[in-house]
């Protein structure tokens, strides 16, 4: 491909980051990816990624992308332990309180720890010649010759801390929520973007088991979502090395317990099936609880702006920032390093504004599915138009119509895990059968 820049730097080794710099390294002489944390050899957890000791799951969508951009990854992660669960045939999906009919999605889900994943990732972008990572340095900001951002500014934690300027054609923030683009904007004289915030007070307790046998074959992934009076769920998915990972969800500040080993249980089983609750209680725990807080989901407007100063990108979480509990953030952040390629295919001229605007075709349908969940919640402050009102009866009614109507079922399930549009629940032939209300067999199809 034909070389646009000769330096790009990349503000952020997360997910996000590593997913940019492997997109620039086709496009850039060099790459540079900054990185706070002291990144590990090995998969471990790392103080900078507070999300990653709790469950994550990559999607089909996302699997097909990343294997796109590094060829071999599925097979390399399988390799490693990662199971693989097929959509609604392995997967209990349990969403406004039915369980959706099991069926065939033509689509599975990759279970992973996050420290496994990211870690692989790294290894292969590292391995890129025109790419290098340094880790153990803060970002201080950017650099800006005539509205124009030149570098970025970093200083090494490990050493005296002097702060040095590394020169860039390009400037990416994939910082994650905390990105501070925002923040130069407004110090380069610029417009800062608008903001649509939901607050959410969503709480994550974790901890990793060995579960019995067989407990819940054929099942390798159970989640059950909040839903309006008990604003509390959970995910169960085995993982690499014969572990399984179970986390707890509270939202709307309904957080689970993990001081108390049996209000931690009650808390389970308020959201549980029988069996599911009766494989907990038998499980061996083998790590101790894991917290984690996120209290408002953040989208930045970026595409929006009038102005924005050349030399800089932001990206990943650093411009929308989902609810966690829908698992489709790093499917989302590989969909927009496919937008970011097709920009730089086209050059770099008015790069931002190219991006931008391609990047919110990506968010706008992913946004909308999460705050509408969000929103079907009495118990999460916000304004839920008559769209929205009206698009949430019409979500509750399709599950449960769902748990005896297959079609229906893997219908959503694709549109859930960002393989189908979403006008493909509102389909003709979707629509008739939610309304009439399905076939009473759980065998329809």
């Amino acid at each position: 491909m034909g070389t646009v820049g000769g330096h790009a730097v990349v503000l952020g080794a997360s997910i996000g980051g590593l997913l940019a710099a492997r997109t620039l390294a086709d496009f850039y002489e060099h790459v540079t990816v900054v990185e706070r944390d002291e990144l590990p050899a090995d998969a471990r957890d790392r103080q900078g990624i507070p999300q990653g000791r709790h469950m994550h799951t990559l999607l089909e969508r996302g699997a097909r992308t990343f294997e796109d951009m590094f060829p071999g990854l599925v097979e390399e992660l399988a390799a490693a332990g990662a199971p693989r669960a097929h959509l609604l045939r392995e997967v209990r999906l349990v969403l406004s309180g039915h369980e959706l009919a099991r069926a065939d999605t033509g689509a599975a889900a990759i279970q992973m720890t996050r420290p496994l994943l990211e870690t692989t990732v790294r290894t292969r972008v590292a391995a890129l010649t025109n790419v290098k990572i340094v880790d153990n340095h803060d970002v201080v900001g950017v650099q800006a010759v005539d509205g124009r951002v030149v570098g970025a500014r970093i200083r090494n934690r490990a050493t005296d801390g002097v702060e040095e300027t590394v020169r860039a054609d390009l400037v990416v923030d994939a910082m994650g929520r905390a990105g501070r683009a925002a923040t130069w904007l407004a110090e380069l004289g610029y417009e800062p973007p608008t903001q649509d915030r939901i607050k959410i007070d969503m709480a994550y307790v974790s901890r990793f088991l060995r579960m019995p046998p067989g407990a819940l074959a054929p099942d390798r992934q159970l989640l059950v979502g909040p839903l309006p009076g008990r604003p509390r769920g959970f995910g169960l998915a085995e993982q690499e090395g014969g572990r399984w990972l179970f986390t707890l969800v509270g939202m709307a500040g309904d957080v689970p317990p993990h001081l108390d080993e049996e209000a931690y249980f009650a808390f389970a089983e308020s959201v549980s099936q029988p069996d599911v609750y009766a494989a907990l209680r038998a499980a061996e725990p083998v790590t101790e609880f894991a917290t984690f807080r996120f209290p408002t989901s953040i989208r930045r407007r970026y595409e929006r702006l009038r102005r924005f100063p050349p030399g800089l990108l932001v990206f990943g979480d650093a411009i929308c920032s989902f609810n966690p509990v829908y698992g489709q953030g790093m499917t989302v952040a590989a969909l927009e390093a496919t937008a970011l390629r097709e920009c730089l295919q086209h050059g770099d001229d008015d790069l931002a504004r190219r991006f931008f605007r391609s990047v919110a075709k990506v968010i706008d349908p992913v946004w909308q599915l999460n705050a509408g969940g969000d929103l079907a919640l009495p118990e999460i402050e916000g304004h839920r138009p008559l769209a929205t009102r009206l698009i949430n009866r019409y979500v509750a009614r399709l599950h449960r119509v769902a748990a005896h109507d297959k079609r229906v079922a893997a219908t959503f399930s694709r549109v859930a895990g960002l393989l189908d549009p979403p006008g493909a629940i509102l389909a003709p032939g979707i629509l008739l059968r939610v309304f009439l209300g399905g076939r009473k067999s759980r065998s329809s199809g």
